[in-house]
């Protein structure tokens, strides 16, 4: 593809490879065109409207849907392909006059739709993904202090908090782009994934081969969303189907070892694509040797040192707890009751924690912190072994600005975004941030100088860990890091710890986040002012929509995130939220030092930090022994470790089944239908993503809302009642034998 541009004369006209230095990076070269055409419209109103409505529809669903039991993160890939036929409606149908206002001349209509405005209205929708997606953590703070804490919080401060830990991120964006942008070294791999398909949603398909990428996604769509209503409505069952209870009705132990919401999930399988692909994205867009990884991980965790841990050494008193679940327990294996322990202030009452007793977490979730720790050096060490001589390399060259390739001589003809704009949005979004420390104070329990410590922290990891990602493709994590530093610091303050992770680590999430797209757009030759525009009033837009549905569902729905109190069937139990509720109190509230410090119960598990740090090792020592085995360098320890990774509130099933999922069609089908994969396999993502989502929401606002509720045996996930119940002796839990 890329050498029959260079040899087009009407290309080369345009700055092709042949006049330039062709980017080193053979990927890039492959993927990206090496043309560009200044003329060809932007901003238009097309791309303001549907980036606009783009934006706020994947908020509106992103927020909507974390709150479930099966949350489902719905991609940006989603409204790329949707927004296709409906910019080119808008260009055959939308009058083409000038019109004219206040001296500024435009047109509705300038011409056919085009490959760059279909980029600003990903753009826009990707901010709906920052902020709606995996990474929204304002909103779960927000969520826990007025469900869990019962905090009196104002929609004022609510907002403050959503949009200065987001624009803070655009700021540290700005400052490093010409380190992060512009170089050639880095190149951001996951954007060449969406430059694919851009090109192939415009280029023309052959319609004596098949379906078109279209036609195919709208079947498909029309599937998955006539599908949904019987995992999301009639039949949810089919969420966890959980067989094995069934054959072992009055088993503990078969039924903790088969449920597949309470267990391990052995034999356990979804039929639900919201289950699929709930915590860990789409199986369909990652590569194989990923999944691969990451299903080693989970089958050594999940069948070889859980089962372990639990039934032979009953490690850290395991027997008296569930074997998996998000709660907290006592030591007398009932929920732990935060609000015993807490003072009206919101910080730990040291006297009532003492007479009160320790906490403990069910031996699943314990160790899964665990793995954390392993996972975080791991991946240091990784990458320091296998990309630190070119990441050091890469860096220097980066600082220097040294090599510039065509698309950077390409990108040199736009006007560029003056770095005094980005630290307006930075200084801006720190003062307004210490101003919310001094009038919210005894709110946000964090003082002026936390604040402070949290933006430096951000600054300061910033540009190594987007020097990984742009050159890598991997994010080193440093979550479990900033907890440590503030929990020791300021214990016995869990909403403190909450926002000193938004600003510390949360707003570096999101600085990537916005670097990633500012090179999809150096990459597609996006005018830079034309992506600061887009990228600041989506932030904005989704900012304001994502606090307002998420406060409105906080507001309107009875007893929302409150397992105890709703109905067994409810969808609003909130397990994302919950799992960082547990991480405030185990953080914040009681603090690492009692947990995992000298005596605490749990000490032992910091020692997987240094365990983490070896496990690469010998993998590099075999990469280097044997260089002609490619195969050596492909088995990644962070990635392994990530197997372990978002239980809870992910089920061991929701992974079995996306690993599953994920090998059928990546390897399987990538192998023996590799043309039907090129063709249809995002599409079908996409599909899948679209049709579940709409059902889902047509389902509450049709039925759930108005409490049209079906009964009946297919309506129950689990039929596992006794997954639950512990097995230690003398253990007393309401609707388990005791031993």
């Amino acid at each position: 593809m890329a050498s029959k541009n260079h040899m087009d004369p009407e290309k080369a006209a345009n700055g092709s490879s042949e006049d330039h230095e062709r980017c080193a990076i053979e990927e890039v070269a492959l993927v990206v065109p090496e043309t560009d055409d200044p003329s060809m419209p932007v901003m238009t109103f097309r791309a303001w409207f549907l980036g606009l409505i783009t934006c706020i529809i994947l908020i509106f669903l992103n927020t909507f849907f974390t709150f479930r039991t099966q949350p489902l993160s719905i991609s940006a890939i989603l409204m790329q392909i949707a927004a296709l036929p409906i910019g080119k409606l808008m260009a055959s149908t939308l009058p083409k006059r000038q019109y004219s206002l206040l001296g500024w001349r435009f047109s509705l209509n300038p011409g056919p739709f085009n490959m760059k405005e279909h980029v600003i209205i990903t753009i826009f929708a990707n901010c709906g993904i920052s902020y709606g997606g995996g990474d929204a953590y304002s909103i779960g703070a927000i969520t826990i202090m007025k469900a869990y804490y019962k905090q009196s919080l104002s929609f004022l401060l609510a907002l403050i908090i959503v949009l200065t830990s987001q624009i803070l991120g655009y700021g540290w964006a700005g400052i490093l782009r010409r380190f992060l942008v512009d170089p050639v070294e880095m190149w951001w791999p996951s954007n060449l994934a969406q430059v694919s398909l851009f090109r192939a949603l415009h280029e023309k398909d052959n319609k004596a081969k098949g379906l078109t990428r279209m036609q195919f996604f709208l079947i498909a769509m029309a599937a998955s969303f006539a599908y949904y209503a019987l995992p999301g409505y009639l039949f949810p069952i089919l969420t966890f189907f959980s067989w094995v209870c069934w054959a072992w009705p009055h088993s503990i132990t078969a039924q903790q070892i088969g449920s597949g919401y309470h267990g391990l999930g052995v034999g356990a399988f979804t039929l639900d694509w919201a289950g699929i692909s709930a915590y860990h994205g789409s199986p369909l867009v990652t590569p194989w040797t990923s999944i691969l990884n990451v299903g080693v991980g989970f089958v050594l965790f999940i069948y070889v040192i859980v089962p372990i841990c639990y039934w032979k050494f009953n490690t850290f008193d395991a027997r008296k707890f569930p074997i998996f679940s998000n709660q907290l327990f006592t030591s007398s294996g009932h929920k732990y009751d935060t609000t015993k322990i807490l003072t009206p202030q919101f910080d730990l009452n040291i006297d009532a924690y003492n007479s009160y007793g320790k906490l403990y977490l069910s031996p699943l979730f314990a160790l899964s912190i665990g793995s954390g720790f392993a996972r975080f050096s791991a991946t240091l060490v990784h990458v320091a072994l296998f990309h630190g001589s070119a990441i050091l390399k890469q860096s220097r060259s980066a600082m220097k600005n040294v090599k510039v390739d065509i698309h950077e001589k390409l990108m040199q003809r736009y006007k560029q975004v003056p770095q005094w704009w980005f630290l307006i949005l930075l200084g801006g979004s720190i003062a307004l941030s210490l101003l919310m420390c001094f009038v919210w104070k005894e709110v946000v329990q964090l003082p002026w100088w936390g604040l402070l410590f949290g933006f430096v922290l951000s600054f300061i990891v910033t540009l190594p860990v987007g020097v990984i990602q742009a050159t890598t493709n991997q994010q080193p994590g440093f979550d479990i890091i900033a907890q440590f530093l503030i929990g020791y610091i300021l214990p016995g303050k869990p909403i403190a710890n909450l926002l000193f992770k938004i600003y510390g680590r949360i707003s570096t999430v999101h600085a990537l986040s916005f670097l990633s797209d500012l090179k999809l757009g150096h990459y597609m030759k996006i005018p830079p002012r034309c992506m600061y525009t887009a990228q600041l009033v989506g932030t904005l837009v989704a900012g304001i929509v994502n606090l307002a549905v998420a406060w409105w569902m906080l507001e309107s729905i009875d007893n929302l995130c409150d397992i105890d109190a709703l109905h067994p069937n409810s969808p609003w139990t909130c397990p994302k939220y919950r799992v960082t509720f547990d991480a405030s109190v185990i953080w914040g509230l009681i603090g690492p030092k009692r947990l995992f410090g000298p005596g605490g119960l749990y000490r032992n598990l910091v020692w997987l930090f240094i365990v983490g740090a070896f496990l690469p090792v010998p993998i590099w020592i075999l990469s280097k022994i044997f260089p002609d085995k490619k195969w050596i360098p492909l088995i990644n320890m962070p990635v392994i470790t990530y197997g372990f990774a978002g239980m809870p509130p992910a089920t061991p099933t929701n992974i079995a089944s996306w690993l599953i999922t994920g090998g059928i069609f990546n390897y399987f089908v990538f192998k023996y239908h590799k043309r039907w994969w090129q063709k249809y396999n995002y599409v079908l993502s996409a599909a899948l993503d679209a049709g579940t989502a709409f059902m889902g929401v047509l389902l509450f606002f049709a039925l759930q809302n108005n409490n049209y509720n079906v009964k009946w045996w297919g309506t129950e996930l689990d039929h596992c009642p006794l997954a639950t119940c512990p097995t230690a002796p003398g253990i007393k839990v309401e609707g388990c034998p005791v031993f």
